[in-house]
């Protein structure tokens, strides 16, 4: 039998180590978790700081992406354009390079997004193979985006199983599971430590708070397993009760991973007034669920957000079987950007957009392929322009 210490040992040690290394935890160097009294537009959490330029338009880190990428981007730029959207596209380049051993992002990528605060971003691949980092991982440990947030609503026109689903899942996007800390003990046993954070809980509890009343969501719940993980979901769940009361308009609960998981896909219709909050891991598993009711990937938005810059993206593949075939759906991409938009207080140019979108597949008439449709991607984008 292995004795008890010979685990603790490691992992302590691990921990020591990893508190001096910002790069998987970067919200660990704050001595004290920041506090917030209000949402006062000075006060609020990843507030946008982006200004027009001299001409009147917002510059916006353009990343088009791999496979389908630049086919789907260009769809969004021609949307755009049609609907006179007030933003100049800067089109940025995010293949790795080496830089003193190490694969880093290009500094002018980064610089760009840190100039314009905000990014759109198509998706990328990841070669499968031993010593390949994740660029999507790479890109939100570089900007620090401490949250991810999935909004997923069911779309007249194309039938699913289910037709009243409207959830918001806001996951915690530095720590967890997902930290990194992972050892050998001996030869055959392994050990992965879960780091939890007051500072990084309070920070995306926070933004989960501010979002529900943005979107006008009575509730937030917890989703948590701190029956079972009583510390570090139990610090994720305690800091909660502790931000839920400096927004008493906002309903607080929370609700056990497996029961969420159950009663959401036996019926989403309850979830429809509430914003989901969770640790990492959770977020992973139940975004991608919540995305299944609606028809998959293809057709959820997606946003990464962080207290200097934020990045909107399509979360499904590549694609390379298909690219440059003009058989991609845009949807997601499109759907990311107006998140985007509403982020820099645009509204009014996402609300129109959003309307031509939904009315293009409620009208079923030129959807792309997975959609069930035969038109290509340019075709399926100028039925939107159509519908402006």
């Amino acid at each position: 039998m292995i004795a008890s210490r010979a685990f603790a040992s490691p992992a302590r040690l691990c921990l020591r180590k990893a508190c001096h290394q910002p790069t998987w935890a970067p919200v660990a160097f704050q001595a004290q978790p920041r506090r917030f009294a209000s949402t006062a537009e000075s006060d609020k959490v990843a507030r946008f700081k982006g200004k027009k330029g001299s001409d009147g338009n917002f510059t916006v880190t353009l990343i088009e992406g791999d496979g389908i990428g630049p086919e789907i981007s260009q769809s969004v730029k021609d949307i755009y354009k049609a609907a006179k959207v007030p933003i100049v596209w800067e089109p940025v380049d995010v293949t790795p390079r080496l830089k003193d051993g190490r694969t880093v992002i290009p500094d002018e990528a980064i610089e760009s997004v840190k100039k314009n605060y905000v990014a759109l971003k198509g998706p990328l691949a990841t070669p499968i193979g031993k010593g390949h980092v994740s660029l999507n991982l790479t890109l939100r440990r570089t900007f620090n985006l401490f949250a991810n947030v999935r909004p997923c609503r069911s779309i007249e026109g194309y039938k699913t199983p289910y037709d009243n689903v409207d959830t918001v899942l806001i996951r915690e996007n530095t720590e967890g599971e997902y930290s990194g800390i992972e050892h050998v003990v001996v030869d055959g046993v392994v050990q992965s430590i879960k780091l939890i954070t007051r500072a990084a809980s309070e920070r995306v509890l926070r933004y989960a708070f501010q979002y529900a009343r943005e979107v006008n969501k009575k509730k937030v719940r917890v989703v948590h397993k701190a029956t079972i993980m009583k510390m570090s979901d139990g610090l994720f769940l305690s800091t909660a009760r502790d931000v839920a009361k400096d927004f008493p308009d906002i309903e607080f609960d929370a609700e056990l991973l497996d029961n969420a998981c159950l009663k959401i896909t036996t019926d989403p219709g309850p979830y429809s007034d509430k914003v989901l909050v969770m640790p990492n891991l959770y977020g992973d598993i139940l975004s991608d669920m919540c995305a299944g009711l609606i028809g998959g990937l293809g057709l959820t938005p997606s946003g990464n957000i962080g207290d200097e810059c934020s990045i909107f993206e399509a979360v499904h593949g590549s694609a390379p079987d298909i690219a440059g075939k003009a058989l991609a759906n845009p949807t997601a991409l499109l759907l990311s950007s107006l998140m985007m938009l509403r982020h820099m207080g645009l509204n009014d140019h996402a609300a129109q957009i959003e309307s031509a979108i939904f009315a293009t597949l409620a009208e079923g008439k030129a959807l792309t392929g997975d959609l069930g449709g035969k038109a290509k991607t340019h075709e399926y984008a100028q039925a939107i322009i159509d519908h402006l």
